[in-house]
């Protein structure tokens, strides 16, 4: 593969376009808006200027980099992409229409990949009419520090397609696990998501403040960060979509998201990228 598409120009889009970018492959990374990919370039300038800091990377290396990427706003520019990976919202309805326009616009021989992190792979797989050249690669945030990538293959799913797919996560640097089931959250939401529920729940009940949530979870259960943290640094707007995915596809109580997590969403108390969630951060 030698020119890679990324829909999508927002943390998890402008991160993967970085990590493709940075091992010399060509990248086109579109979004519907031109401030966006602005701002998606702003970042991943910002990532390699923290990498120069660190002396692992030099600034011709981030010239490199940065000339590697080709920004657009139609969809159009990723005609003669060998794999575009879908990285928008997570929302299937948005996500059904990009595959169906993808399908029609990109070479037959590419793979279309979808970076969903819930999402079912098989559904977003039937309205292509190249349904077994999709499969699900769905990155970890921050793309460029997180070493995993989780490989779903879908109902339609052919071996030759998610081989593909595992060899441009393998180049990429990460480490491929493969998801067996095409189930709601696969394997990191099914566990993680929950758990960041159940910390809402647990706020909500007025069992202890979001600090001592935090800091139990941290220095009890090893984590680097509470799970009230790490919702924040996600997006609740994304917890929320995705606890719904589990709640819908998996018709058991226990996915029910938090009223308090559904509140936080509704009042536009985002997490970090609004400047406002469980805690409060400077804009």
């Amino acid at each position: 593969m030698k020119l890679i598409g990324v829909i999508g120009a927002g943390q998890m889009g402008n991160g993967i376009a970085q990590v493709i970018a940075a091992q010399g492959l060509n990248v086109i990374m579109t979004d519907v808006a031109s401030q966006a990919l602005e701002k998606g370039m702003q970042t991943i300038a910002g990532s390699c200027d923290r990498l120069i800091k660190k002396q692992t990377m030099t600034e011709d290396q981030k010239k490199t980099l940065l000339g590697k990427i080709e920004t657009s706003t139609n969809l159009e520019s990723l005609k003669n992409c060998d794999a575009v990976i879908e990285a928008a919202t997570e929302n299937i309805d948005l996500k059904l229409q990009i595959f169906k326009k993808l399908d029609e616009i990109v070479k037959k021989e590419a793979l279309l990949l979808s970076n969903t992190s819930s999402i079912s792979i098989t559904k977003i797989a039937s309205v292509t009419k190249r349904p077994e050249q999709v499969a699900g690669m769905h990155f970890m945030n921050p793309v460029p520090l997180m070493k995993l990538v989780e490989g779903i293959r879908g109902l339609q799913t052919s071996d030759e397609t998610f081989q593909k797919t595992k060899q441009l996560a393998e180049s990429l640097g990460k480490t491929f696990v493969e998801s067996t089931k095409d189930m709601p959250g696969f394997i990191v939401n099914r566990v993680l998501m929950p758990m960041i529920n159940e910390a809402f729940y647990t706020l909500h009940e007025g069992v202890a403040q979001a600090a001592s949530i935090d800091e139990a979870m941290k220095l009890g259960t090893n984590q680097p960060m509470g799970p009230l943290t790490l919702a924040d640094f996600i997006g609740l707007d994304t917890c929320l979509a995705i606890m719904n995915v589990l709640h819908e596809g998996l018709g058991d109580s226990k996915y029910r998201p938090c009223p308090l997590l559904v509140k936080y969403v509704e009042a536009g108390w985002l997490g970090r990228k609004s400047g406002r969630g469980v805690y409060k951060y400077g804009v």
